[in-house]
């Protein structure tokens, strides 16, 4: 609408690549909340408490939703060595305690339309039916208000990871609190799509892809600096180990990077304001924190005294 605008482009986020999208964007979502919750269960003093070892490797998880964020979210989990042993769409849900390959799933259900009778699996007529499984983590990553009070009691998993917006209730949070299920909350846990939205909004105002600057230096430096080891050593690399060794990073590599970090240091924050100021759950310490950063801006601005 206004093409004089070099910068106008980056009013938009989401968009194709070729007008001026950013890789990595379609996953953003998903792939943030697994860092998060990858990073959530390295804490061992966390994990006592709920009667988990640290690492994802061998975590029961349970995904309702099979759209963007749900697949993501499944096949990062499943990636990192979770089993996931359901999956809970509108039609219904399927389990297998043994595991589920979240691409056949797809696969099944592009071919009937259908979870259900995926070979293997149990049928759930359900979706609620599925949440209530017993499972380390329960990732809700579709619709809102899905777990209510009336259901809250009977949800056995021990971490609850919100995919989508707001799928837990008020109600149903404080139940949760008070059985010790620990909630990673939405207003973080889903926001890898608008951090790397954020991203995409930094390249259009840069106006170059990301990675474009460095790439080729980076792979230049490690090519001397193997170059070096090998005639120092006497030792020589094979062509694929000095092609993984040199490998300049591109826009995907960077952006995932960023939104890795970013996810990172975010639930460090939030958990150290929980201990700092004593509250009994992520959700709470996220809203301090976020307040916090907002007030200290405004006394910083000399809004505030």
């Amino acid at each position: 609408m206004k093409p004089d605008d070099i910068d106008g482009v980056g009013c938009v986020t989401g968009k194709p690549i070729e007008l001026g999208g950013i890789r990595g964007r379609t996953e953003a979502t998903g792939r943030g909340v697994f860092y998060a919750t990858r990073e959530a269960v390295e804490f061992s003093d966390d994990m006592k408490k709920l009667k988990l070892s640290t690492g994802l490797e061998g975590k029961r998880v349970i995904v309702q939703g099979l759209g963007n964020v749900g697949y993501y979210s499944a096949k990062f989990l499943s990636e990192a060595g979770a089993i996931l042993i359901a999956l809970a769409e509108y039609e219904g849900a399927i389990y297998n305690p043994k595991g589920l390959d979240v691409e056949a799933v797809v696969k099944h259900r592009k071919e009937t339309r259908s979870v259900l009778n995926f070979p293997g699996a149990t049928n759930m007529a359900s979706t609620v039916e599925a949440l209530e499984l017993d499972c380390d983590i329960l990732v809700p990553a579709a619709l809102e208000s899905v777990i209510t009070k009336e259901n809250a009691p009977r949800i056995k998993a021990k971490i609850i990871g919100e995919g989508a917006n707001g799928p837990t209730t008020a109600e149903a949070g404080e139940i949760l609190n008070r059985k010790g299920t620990m909630v990673i909350p939405d207003m973080y846990l889903n926001a890898g799509g608008v951090t790397v939205s954020y991203f995409e909004w930094l390249k259009n105002l840069q106006h170059v892809r990301m990675g474009r600057m460095a790439k080729r230096f980076t792979e230049t430096s490690f090519d001397q600096l193997i170059a070096t080891f090998e005639q120092k050593t006497g030792k020589m690399f094979l062509e694929d180990e000095r092609k993984k060794l040199t490998h300049g990073p591109d826009e995907i590599d960077l952006v995932n990077s960023g939104l890795e970090d970013t996810m990172i240091v975010a639930y460090n924050e939030i958990r150290e304001r929980k201990m700092a100021v004593g509250c009994d759950d992520l959700r709470t310490a996220a809203f301090v924190s976020s307040i916090d950063k907002i007030a200290h801006s405004y006394i910083e601005l000399g809004i505030f005294p």
